[in-house]
Formats: structure tokens, sequence, C-alpha cells
């Protein structure tokens, strides 16, 4: 085997889930990516159900405004919670499963447990609006944003551009990790170094 394959395949193997999932890190606007710097802003929804057939008209056709003004646009519509039902179809299953009645009983509580927090918490969503900032310089992306911003306001949506916790809370939700992904480190075990280094100093 070469030298250039062994080195090859160690770097296969060494990639990590960052560098597989095309992320590279937070910048001062958004979210850098292998396919550019990502910007990310959180609309707030409109409950049409209490909407006139003219009003969601009108709605609609500022959507369409606003994607004909930025055409470039992407927009995707998550959770705005963490969702339990993985963790019910376990338990629900633990609980067919199991003989003990004690243990039954448990499992039971726990999953009207889930219910009652899902409940409590809603089946809420979140809309968010992303704009691809490809080959800008820091100046231009900063234009964009501000551009970006003002055009979906200026159409009647509210419209906040979300920041460094923001993108981190989304990103964990979507990946299905926690719903406290603003208190997740940047970098993986950032927190163990830091202490290795404060023993090492003190050493």
């Amino acid at each position: 085997m070469t030298k250039a394959k062994e080195k090859q395949q160690k770097k296969k193997k060494g990639r990590s889930t960052q560098e597989l999932m095309g992320l590279r890190s937070f910048t001062k606007y958004g979210l850098g990516t292998n396919k550019g710097e990502l910007l990310f802003y959180l609309v707030s929804p409109t409950n049409i159900s209490v909407l006139s057939h003219a009003n969601i008209e009108i709605k609609i056709r500022h959507l369409m405004m606003i994607l004909s003004a930025i055409p470039n646009i992407e927009i995707t519509c998550t959770d705005s919670c963490e969702c339990f039902d993985d963790n019910k179809n376990y338990l629900q299953m633990r609980f067919s499963q199991e003989q003990n009645p004690k243990v039954r009983k448990i499992l039971k509580k726990d999953v009207e447990m889930l219910d009652h927090v899902q409940a409590e918490m809603a089946t809420a969503r979140q809309f968010l609006f992303i704009m691809r900032c490809k080959g800008m310089k820091p100046d231009q992306i900063f234009n964009t944003a501000n551009r970006t911003e003002k055009v979906i306001s200026d159409q009647g949506f509210e419209v906040q551009r979300m920041k460094k916790a923001d993108i981190k809370r989304f990103l964990a939700i979507y990946f299905e990790a926690s719903m406290n992904g603003d208190q997740i480190p940047d970098t993986d075990g950032e927190q163990f170094y830091e202490g290795e280094d404060d023993q090492e100093t003190k050493d």
C-alpha cells in the first residue's frame, strides 16, 4: 500500500461529524458551511384559521413578493421543541414486553408524563428563512443580511435574524439532540479541554 493511499484512508477515518455534515464554524452573521455561509431568519407564523379568505390571499401574495425579490432564499419548517415520539414508542414497546406488573405501572406513568409534557409544550412549529451567501466578503454578507431582513419585514412578516444561540438551539432540535442546544459547546468536549488546561497550569 502506498503512503498516499495510507494517508487518504487515515484522513477518511479521522473525519469528524461536523465535517461529514458540511459544517465549518459559526460566523459573525450565521453559520459557515462547505457550500457558503448561511444566514437564518426566524419568521413568526400567522394563524390563518382566523383570517378571511381575502387576507389569506394577501399573505400568499406577500410571500410571493419575497420569493420574487430573493429567489434563492430557502424556507424550512421544524418543530419548535423536542419531539417525544421515539421515546414514547420505546416505552410502549417495553410495556408490551414487560411481565412484571410493577415495572409495567412505572412504564405507563412515564408515557403519561411525556404526553403531559408534550401537551404543555404543544406541537408548535417554527418557520425559518435561510439565505445562502457564496463567495461573498464580510461587508457583502453584512449588506445581504440587512437587505434580506428588510425585504421580509416590508412584506408584513414578523422576522428576526437568528443569532448564534438561536442557531445552535435550532440545530439541536433539527438533529434531535437536545432542546437546550444553546448550552452545547461550539466544539465537542471543549469544556473538558479547559479543565485539563487549568490543571496543567497548576502543576
